[in-house]
């Protein structure tokens, strides 16, 4: 894959979107571009830029579109913005989803908990969505253990969801980057259990 070729791809995306969700589209997708070419300094701005046009998004958005803050919290935590990600969390968490109907929602809240280590109450938003049929069990699966701290339920776990990113067709703004891999793992180091993946062309080398 040539990476510099997908990052220039997407800052013309950037360049052309006509909405804040779609700017941070592309950002994000040039930034994950970025990343798997090992440029971590460049794709930084990239996803700070993601996370202010998603958040600025949520404005216009339906008030179950989760996937906004989830994306906001997801870009600072890869950006390495370890405040902005607090910040974001505590946005995602006043937005009502721990809450929400939805799994996606409770996925949104979980992740947030996690930021912020509050780690009984990020498994308890886990577990919530871990026997749901809408909702991927190897990710509830990840977000549960790594608030129980649970290295080797962890690293199977973590293990599925890259598999799963290997067997997809589809990803966001066609960047082909597990990049609900790469957060877990950062969530992971927190808590000293990240586990040591094998080398995949879904993530960075």
């Amino acid at each position: 894959m040539d990476w510099g070729a997908v990052a220039e791809r997407q800052r013309g995306r950037f360049e052309q979107a006509e909405t804040a969700v779609l700017r941070g589209n592309a950002a994000y997708g040039a930034a994950l571009a970025l990343l798997m070419s090992g440029r971590g300094e460049d794709a930084r701005p990239l996803l700070e830029e993601a996370a202010a046009a998603w958040r600025e998004s949520w404005a216009d958005a339906t008030p179950t579109s989760w996937g906004r803050p989830i994306g906001v919290i997801k870009a600072l935590l890869l950006a390495g913005d370890d405040d902005g990600a607090a910040a974001a969390a505590e946005w995602a968490l006043s937005l009502g989803c721990e809450d929400a109907e939805s799994p996606i929602g409770r996925y949104a809240a979980a992740l947030a908990l996690l930021t912020l280590g509050r780690f009984p109450d990020a498994r308890h938003q886990a577990t919530s969505i871990r026997e749901r049929d809408d909702f991927p069990r190897d990710v509830a699966d990840a977000v549960a253990f790594i608030a129980a701290d649970d290295v080797v339920a962890y690293a199977e776990a973590v293990e599925s969801v890259l598999e799963s990113f290997e067997s997809r067709e589809g990803y966001l703004e066609d960047v082909a980057v597990a990049d609900t891999v790469l957060v877990l793992q950062l969530l992971a180091a927190r808590r000293g259990i990240a586990d040591e993946l094998p080398p995949s062309p879904v993530l960075p080398a």
